[in-house]
């Protein structure tokens, strides 16, 4: 089985609009460390239990995190293969602008080399 790796356009939408905001951030932070419930996520926050929840929803639907039902408790983690996913998506960024950086030192080189001062 072949990994996806690319992120459709929707899909980069949705990541960035869910990491747009410190909380979701943070939920995301905390999911990464370990499985913990809604209600134990929502503790932790001053703004309602369904505040919270609309940030996991949020979250959920960028495919950042995992929601499982365990009783009546609804357990979050973070899902490893997307945070890989938009990782790379950032690497690719990342190398563009190198690569722009790159190109700019060359051209400053080039007229330092050409212009003696």
């Amino acid at each position: 089985m072949v990994a996806q790796i690319e992120l459709s356009e929707a899909e980069i939408d949705r990541v960035f609009q869910a990491l747009a905001t410190s909380t979701r951030r943070d939920i995301l932070r905390r999911t990464i460390a370990e499985e913990q419930s809604v209600s134990a996520l929502a503790a932790e926050y001053d703004m309602s239990f369904a505040a919270v929840q609309k940030h996991v929803a949020v979250l959920e639907a960028a495919q950042l995190i995992i929601k499982r039902a365990e009783g009546r408790e609804r357990l979050v983690r973070a899902d490893p293969s997307m945070i890989a996913r938009a990782r790379a998506l950032l690497a690719q960024y990342e190398d563009i602008w190198r690569a722009r950086v790159a190109r700019l030192d060359d051209l400053l080189a080039e007229d330092s080399a050409g212009n003696p001062q």
